[in-house]
């Protein structure tokens, strides 16, 4: 066997080699390379959430899932938003100024919301860490007042909220309902769980 063949043969089987390599550390890199990407369970820790809003009608809820946490996308109808304005002396906190689950600037307003129109909170009762009911429609309704202009009952206690998400006097709630950090990407898609600011 001359020294030409030796070489031509170690050279075959390095290559072939190199290349089995090569095949097996792009199968190795790509998924691992994958893994730097956030998956839905991280997004629900606390990445942000992008919401397309543009089919929700006046009057209807969206839920969505941030942090763990369901976020609630209402649509106010003209009636509701009206009807925010009549009952600020009923409310414990009417003004959103407790510290407790701050209400960001944007949204310290009659309507707790950059748009009146939209209203975004995380639909967690400030008592015991209940989720509360929609009781949109007004007027009287068992377990609640007969002067009902529509808004939120916690089952749990009985608290009520208005369409605002803010918490009727002597509850046991303390504070209103929160509202996440927002932002509109444009008017048919909300981001939440982040704001201009952030």
């Amino acid at each position: 066997m001359s020294d030409q063949q030796v070489d031509q043969g170690k050279r075959t089987w390095l290559i072939a080699t190199g290349c089995a390599g090569a095949v097996g550390g792009v199968a190795t890199a790509v998924p691992f390379v994958s893994t730097f990407a956030p998956s839905e369970r991280a997004k629900a820790a606390g990445a942000p959430v992008e919401v397309d809003i543009s089919g929700i009608k006046p009057g209807e809820k969206l839920t969505v899932e941030w942090r763990g946490k369901p976020v609630w996308i209402v649509r106010r109808t003209p009636e509701q938003l009206e009807a925010l304005k009549k009952i600020d002396g009923q409310l414990a906190d009417p003004n959103s100024d407790r510290k407790a689950y701050p209400t960001p600037e944007y949204a310290k307003n009659g309507y707790r919301s950059i748009k009146p129109e939209f209203f975004v909170a995380v639909g967690i009762c400030s008592h015991l860490g209940c989720s509360p009911s929609d009781k949109f429609a007004a007027g009287p309704q068992p377990s609640l007042p007969d002067d009902w202009t529509g808004g939120f009952l916690c089952p749990c206690h009985g608290s009520t909220f208005d369409m605002a998400g803010r918490v009727f006097k002597n509850k046991p709630a303390p504070d209103n309902l929160e509202v996440p950090p927002h932002m509109y990407l444009t008017d048919a898609k909300l981001l939440i769980g982040e704001d201009k600011k952030a």
